[in-house]
């Protein structure tokens, strides 16, 4: 079986690097780019990212990528920061135009004493739902979270973790998936979802 070519959308987050390892360690070819012709010669797209929504926007504007993502035709998985981008519209920087390619809005995670922000650390997903990406995926099963704003959860939420509340863990909208977490950081479970995104999504 050929290796999936994926592009890996260069958004200018620090994770780029690990998330790179971690689809190469699956037997994928995976190429940072943000040529508009690799992304849409690509088996898979993925759009990681970390830090804050306007930055990322803005990033993304300048290397005219925002067209480029609306136009991609395969399966396209956003990791942290870009799964936050894959939504209509982030509360962070006093308010953010995303790319809208899933419904819903990001907020801010409301600090309380038993919920510090940000959220960093091992969470456990629950309420997962029927879905190739989270094929061998088992409920409470923990994964490696760094955020300070979180999609609230809604129809196009598959999984879900609770800190100070019930969030939005992974999301899917046709052929667009988000991650909140890093997969690339959090062992058994995150390999086995970017396995699942490599060959059982799109099928």
């Amino acid at each position: 079986m050929t290796a999936p070519r994926v592009a890996l959308v260069d958004s200018g987050g620090t994770n780029i690097g690990s998330v790179t390892y971690a689809l190469e360690r699956l037997g994928a070819t995976a190429r940072l780019t943000a040529d508009r012709g690799d992304i849409l010669a690509a088996d898979r797209v993925v759009l990681p990212g970390v830090g804050a929504a306007a930055a990322g926007m803005r990033r993304l504007r300048e290397a005219g990528l925002v067209e480029t993502l609306h136009e991609v035709q395969v399966p396209l998985l956003g990791v942290c920061l870009g799964m936050q981008l894959l939504l209509e519209r982030s509360e962070e920087d006093g308010g953010v135009e995303t790319l809208g390619l899933v419904p819903g809005e990001v907020v801010a995670i409301p600090a309380t004493p038993q919920a510090r922000v940000p959220h960093m650390g091992w969470n456990a997903l629950e309420d997962l739902a029927d879905d190739p990406l989270l094929r061998d995926v088992e409920a409470g099963e923990r994964a490696y979270f760094v955020h300070s704003y979180a999609a609230p959860v809604g129809p196009w939420t598959l999984a879900t973790t609770r800190h100070g509340g019930a969030w939005s863990a992974v999301v899917r909208h046709g052929l667009r998936w988000g991650a909140q977490f890093h997969p690339e950081r959090s062992a058994a479970l995150g390999a086995t979802l970017l396995r699942n995104f490599l060959g059982e999504v799109g099928r």
